[in-house]
């Protein structure tokens, strides 16, 4: 069993490769979230993957990182002149970023298209090796160059596009480097061409391909999952040289189909896939269960890197159970943390009042506007004198999803009426860190079953911070409801959306009422029992070494 890298030796993994991870395994996705400084991510998606990254060079697996070197990133989130959300483009350029002059060509719209690889060293953020590929070259044109200007480019033919490179390009850029990784892992079906480059170059062998494919799915509803035109596919070269008629055979679609949907592709070219929670399997398994010959669906639940949360100094008090150090963090993170949101509310926040914040990706099933819905409830929270509540919102929307931008600009224009009220701009890494440092309550309230795993809640818990959640996700493996977090009972089954939004809304408020207040402000030592558990209880099942072992043997080594 060897235990030495398999890239070549100027790329090669800085460490001795530990024997049970000595499968090679090339990691496909869209988007990282590896520091602040190298803002190619825009959510939970690329949290995850930076901290597989981590964790893998952590755990010395012989793993790399494939991904794309968005010029612009995702967007910068800035306010405009009236104080609403606006979105900022600016080019981004990185001297961290090794170029040795790896290019190739790929086809796209039946034209060449060139390609550059960019290397990340694994010791400039402590992550796996990893290649970052960009068309935005002198060499390519307008066009081409804009392929990998935007993460998410709303303009459907540019993501037909972006795929292409991320899945043909990342297989091509093994064919420069002269090695072939034993796994392919596609983290979201973005990254299918790269099974179809393989099927092309082996003759259409797709028993071959799917010894090699596996498939992580982070969509719990069929609708969900992206679909296009497949002719419009094959025009744009997505097949890589295969007629519709193989590709269809290989799918094992009807002669006559013309849709093209990725997570089934992936499920029928892969020997595995996962769900990335306990339920998300569960859910996984009953909406694809009609389809026939798709691969089996295990779950390997999301996780977040604990070495890179977690705030050093709560770290150690936790450690040494030392109470009173602990608290004095705490409200220090919190001071940090207050006056971000001074500096862009003009609201002075108190460090001892109990602190809410609700911050992740902006969408409609997320509900963040939820508990705001009972205005008199909200209002009451947030003017009330004792046992006083601050609340703070933040998260970027996709610049399309006009419904998410208008929920962000309505709750920042309520926010101007509370002084204890804020929503903050800019949520990326380092304004995340701050947050899950400097609250006290994390708010995950989305509709039970739409949120495949979410992992926010992981790393404030890492920071002292309980989660309000409803029984969603990753909290229904984790949860001890009054112990460790609290839980929002469960709605009816069967109620009308609003009614359940009603419900939750209403719970919220009673578990707020009845649970939460008395014990910050009446019993702080027991408060902080309860905080101790949530971090004894977040380590090791939630920490993302656990995560990247399990997908060694859960994943890599089951063929």
């Amino acid at each position: 069993m060897s235990t030495s890298s398999f890239l070549p030796a100027q790329y090669a993994h800085p460490y001795e490769i530990d024997p049970k991870y000595s499968k090679s395994v090339a990691y496909f996705c869209m988007e990282y979230a590896i520091d602040n400084v190298f803002k190619i991510y825009s959510g939970g998606l690329g949290y995850l993957a930076g901290s597989h990254m981590r964790s893998a060079g952590a755990l010395r697996q012989n793993l790399v990182g494939v991904g794309i070197l968005w010029s612009y990133g995702y967007y910068n989130q800035i306010r405009a002149e009236d104080g609403s959300m606006a979105v900022q483009y600016r080019r981004k350029d990185y001297s961290f970023l090794e170029d040795h002059n790896i290019k190739f060509l790929i086809h796209i719209c039946n034209a060449p298209v060139w390609v550059k690889a960019y290397y990340l060293r694994p010791e400039t953020f402590g992550t796996a090796p990893m290649f970052f590929l960009s068309t935005d070259l002198p060499e390519n044109d307008a066009v081409s160059r804009s392929i990998t200007q935007r993460l998410y480019d709303s303009n459907p033919m540019t993501r037909i596009s972006q795929y292409i490179v991320l899945g043909q390009g990342g297989a091509r850029l093994f064919e420069e480097l002269g090695v072939e990784p034993e796994i392919y892992h596609m983290n979201e079906a973005h990254a299918i061409g790269a099974a179809f480059n393989m099927l092309a170059r082996n003759g259409g062998n797709v028993e071959e391909v799917r010894k090699r494919f596996v498939f992580t799915t982070h969509t719990p509803e069929e609708a969900g999952n992206e679909k296009m035109d497949i002719n419009l596919m094959a025009n744009f070269s997505f097949f890589d040289g295969l007629s519709l008629d193989q590709v269809r055979s290989m799918l094992k679609l009807d002669p006559n189909e013309q849709t093209f949907n990725y997570t089934l592709a992936a499920l029928r070219l892969s020997h595995i896939a996962n769900g990335v929670s306990e339920l998300h399997g569960e859910v996984s398994r009953q909406m694809w269960q009609g389809y026939s010959d798709i691969c089996p669906i295990t779950h390997v639940t999301n996780a977040q890197n604990l070495q890179y949360w977690q705030d050093p100094e709560l770290a150690e008090a936790f450690a040494a159970r030392d109470k009173k150090a602990f608290v004095n963090r705490k409200r220090a993170l919190k001071k940090e943390l207050f006056r971000v949101v001074g500096e862009q509310t003009g609201h002075l926040f108190d460090q001892d009042t109990l602190t809410i914040v609700w911050a992740r990706r902006f969408a409609a099933y997320k509900r963040p506007a939820l508990i705001t819905e009972n205005p008199v409830m909200f209002e009451r929270m947030l003017q009330r004198t004792n046992r006083p509540v601050q609340m703070i919102w933040a998260g970027k929307p996709y610049p399309t999803d006009f419904a998410a931008v208008d929920i962000f600009n309505k709750l920042n224009k309520l926010s101007d009426k509370f002084p204890r009220c804020a929503v903050l701009t800019g949520y990326e890494l380092g304004l995340s860190r701050m947050l899950k440092n400097g609250s006290d309550i994390w708010l995950n309230n989305p509709v039970v079953t739409r949120e495949a795993s979410g992992t926010s809640g992981m790393s404030a818990a890492m920071n002292g911070s309980l989660t309000i959640s409803t029984n969603d996700g990753w909290v229904r493996e984790f949860a001890r409801d009054g112990e460790n977090c609290f839980m929002i009972p469960e709605a009816k089954a069967g109620l009308a959306p609003e009614a359940r939004d009603r419900s939750d809304r209403d719970n919220f408020y009673s578990v707020l009422e009845s649970k939460v207040l008395p014990l910050y402000y009446d019993n702080k030592d027991a408060w902080i029992d309860h905080v101790f558990n949530a971090m004894e209880d977040i380590s090791p099942a939630f920490n993302s070494d656990r995560m990247a072992d399990e997908y060694y043997t859960k994943m890599y080594n089951v063929y």
